[in-house]
């Protein structure tokens, strides 16, 4: 594995020590380890360990830095043929973002901070997997950043075991007592209010010395300037020592009785805690942020509220006073760092987060409406789900009016819903809809709607590959189109065109649906309810196509002919449809003299309409839905066509008739007409024939 981690720079600090142990323990296992950073003084030791050092300005908070470094680091990710790019600062996450878009790399971040919420910082939730230190910064990136749980992975900050010595405290414990705090100065760290507890302890210790170990960045001069003054006024100036930055932390901690973290920030985490309970030196900390992770107050440590002088002083005398208690919370402290902070457990943990982000992908599968269309589709489900092994995730993104007919689908792993008619309706609801895809983070878009809408919608799921046919409804959105040929042909064969890019080729291909036990339960008591035994032979009628394309629908007088004819052969006719043809069956119902039919209609779901014609012996419909669920139930069926072609729409079947008639005007598809000549002049005879046919 090829891993290039970027940060600002290499200097000492948590990040940078966190960059050069996991860089050092890649090479050890064997991988390839590539740091890109401005520089600095831990250069030299990162590439002791054989790991590569690029030198950019990848610090530098500046649109036209950002927009430069972009392709040189997608040349530095293409040299090196680098696999993970791991980005562990803002800056450097959205240079890596737009370099792993350029050469279709993995993107992980490493959530180091508690970010302010500000468009700069969400580039770090944009990793496939997003790491974090601590509890608190997992719930920060998920509720102020909307990063999925799912990609959020904890893995804690290490210390290096074999560089920090545990010394026990009754062995340093001497005539001093030596406390100190460790971290830059600036304000969010609490200087001024560790100073103003050292006074405090002044008075009850004797010989106490305070160690201030870090320095101030150029811009927060003044703040260092105010810290010393504060030692001045309070007297403590004779025992306080500025130490500055200092590269040798294990010798610091081996001469420690006492570490202060007065942080008033959310921390997201402090590594300086963990150094210090790995030397054996008791830690008082405030209550913020990933310290409550580390430390369980009296136990492994003492926790007081931030900016609370007095109570930082009285945890660090009973410290003082009580050794025994010291020796223990450093016992304690030392055993959850040995089971919990090792590098190797980091390092693991790691390479772990490396592995799943490279071998676990996201699929999205478009696929609004309408309802005959979605059974079509459950043929190529089943050949992708073939295609790829579970480690990919499949989600299908369908319309509020077709969600139950994929409820129990065996192919997908999660069914996303939208609802054009509502709640994404309009410019707004789009946008909002695309935003819920991106946060899924999907690598491959299978667009099987191909419409302006899916195209869309594709394009802003940000997923690197989107496929789908080249048409004029802003497929250029598209980064991989296969051209619509004529001349046409059949539903599932049009979206296995798509499938071939994959490399799936077009098999026998039935179309399923999966409706529930309940689902069947209903219909053999609805069946019951109307005397029906288990040896009577039911034929159904479809009396209605959508209310949009009642162009499709096949006259009343002709459904009630053919009801009467049937009736005369010992078949029970059961009609089915929707609520708004309810006003078309009673005008039926009152046509038959000579005949008792059973009235289904909307009183089925699309599932119990399935194993409702699944109790027919054949099946009679137009072009619509119910010839789709009648194919995938593997029932007879006769397919009445009139304004559109059966060779675009018929759904693939082994046993079923088509009636057609060829007029100059056919296929038309138009919506209205005013004479559907096409349907009118399909006799209820040929009709009776192609079912006798069938049924025999």
């Amino acid at each position: 594995m090829n891993v290039l981690q970027i940060l600002p720079q290499l200097n000492v600090g948590g990040v940078e020590t966190g960059t050069l142990d996991l860089a050092a323990y890649l090479v050890k296992q064997g991988h390839k380890a590539v740091v890109v950073s401005s520089g600095g003084s831990l250069v030299k030791e990162l590439e002791s360990t054989g790991a590569v050092h690029y030198q950019l300005p990848v610090h530098e908070k500046s649109l036209f830095t950002v927009l430069r470094m972009v392709p040189r680091l997608a040349e530095i990710i293409m040299k090196e043929e680098i696999d993970i790019v791991h980005a562990r600062s803002r800056v450097p996450a959205w240079i890596a973002y737009f370099a792993c878009r350029k050469t279709k790399r993995v993107f992980i971040t490493t959530c180091h901070g508690y970010y302010r919420k500000h468009p700069f910082s969400f580039a770090m939730g944009w990793g496939r997997r997003v790491i974090v230190l601590s509890n608190v910064i997992a719930r920060h990136m998920i509720e102020d950043f909307g990063v999925p749980h799912e990609r959020i992975k904890l893995v804690p900050r290490s210390v290096d075991l074999e560089k920090f010595r545990y010394i026990s405290p009754d062995k340093k414990r001497k005539n001093e007592f030596s406390v100190g705090i460790i971290g830059r100065l600036t304000p969010l760290k609490g200087h001024l209010h560790f100073i103003k507890a050292m006074a405090y302890v002044a008075r009850s210790v004797p010989h106490l010395k305070v160690w201030v170990i870090g320095d101030a960045p150029r811009s927060k001069e003044a703040y260092k300037e105010q810290v010393h003054v504060l030692v001045k006024r309070l007297g403590l100036w004779h025992c306080t020592q500025f130490l500055g930055n200092q590269r040798d932390i294990p010798a610091v901690m081996a001469n420690l009785d006492l570490l202060v973290l007065a942080t008033t920030a959310h921390e997201a985490f402090g590594r300086v805690i963990i150094e210090a309970q790995a030397s054996g030196v008791p830690v008082i900390a405030t209550r913020v942020g990933g310290v409550v992770d580390i430390i369980e107050d009296k136990k492994t440590g003492l926790l007081v509220s931030p900016a609370d002088p007095a109570g930082i002083a009285q945890a660090a005398i009973k410290i003082y006073k009580d050794a025994q208690f010291g020796r223990l919370l450093a016992e304690n402290a030392y055993k959850k760092v040995k089971e919990k902070y090792s590098i190797g457990l980091m390092a693991d943990n790691t390479l772990k987060v490396y592995k799943e982000a490279l071998s676990n992908f996201n699929i999205l599968i478009i696929k609004f409406s309408s309802a005959g269309d979605i059974i079509i589709s459950t043929a190529a489900l089943r050949a992708i789900r073939s295609r790829f092994p579970k480690n990919y995730k499949i989600t299908f993104l369908v319309g509020e009016e077709s969600k139950g007919l994929l409820f129990n689908c065996p192919y997908i792993d999660e069914l996303l819903v939208c609802d054009f008619k509502n709640r994404d309706k309009g410019m707004g609801g789009l946008l909002k809809l695309a935003g819920i895809l991106r946060k899924k983070d999907f690598d491959i878009v299978i667009d099987l709607q191909n419409n302006r809408k899916s195209h869309i919608l594709a394009f802003l799921s940000l997923a690197l590959n989107r496929y789908g046919y080249e048409n004029k409804k802003f497929s250029f959105l598209l980064n991989h189109r296969v051209k619509d040929e004529k001349p046409a042909m059949d539903p599932v064969a049009h979206q296995f065109r798509i499938l071939k890019m994959f490399g799936i080729e077009p098999v026998e291909n039935p179309l399923e649906l999966w409706p529930s036990e309940e689902d069947r339960k209903y219909i053999e008591d609805l069946l019951k309810s109307e005397w029906i035994s288990e040896n009577q032979a039911l034929v159904g009628i479809n009396i209605s196509a959508s209310p949009r394309w009642r162009t499709k629908n096949w006259p009343l007088k002709h459904i009630a002919k053919i009801c009467e004819e049937l009736s005369g052969r010992d078949l029970r006719v059961v009609i089915t449809g929707t609520e708004k043809d309810l006003p078309q069956a009673n005008i039926l119902v009152s046509m038959l003299k000579n005949s008792k039919i059973i009235n289904a209609c909307a009183k089925t779901s699309v599932n119990q309409l399935a194993c409702l014609i699944r109790k027919c012996a054949v099946y009679i419909s137009p072009d619509s839905a119910p010839l789709h669920v009648a194919a995938s139930q593997k029932v007879p069926f006769v397919a009445l066509f009139g304004p559109t072609d059966p060779g675009r729409h018929l759904p693939p079947a082994k046993e079923f008739a088509v009636i057609r008639k060829e007029l100059p005007c056919s296929p038309c598809y138009r919506s209205k007409c005013k004479h559907t000549k096409c349907m009118e002049i399909i006799k209820p005879e040929e009709v009776l024939e192609a079912v006798d046919k069938l049924l025999k």
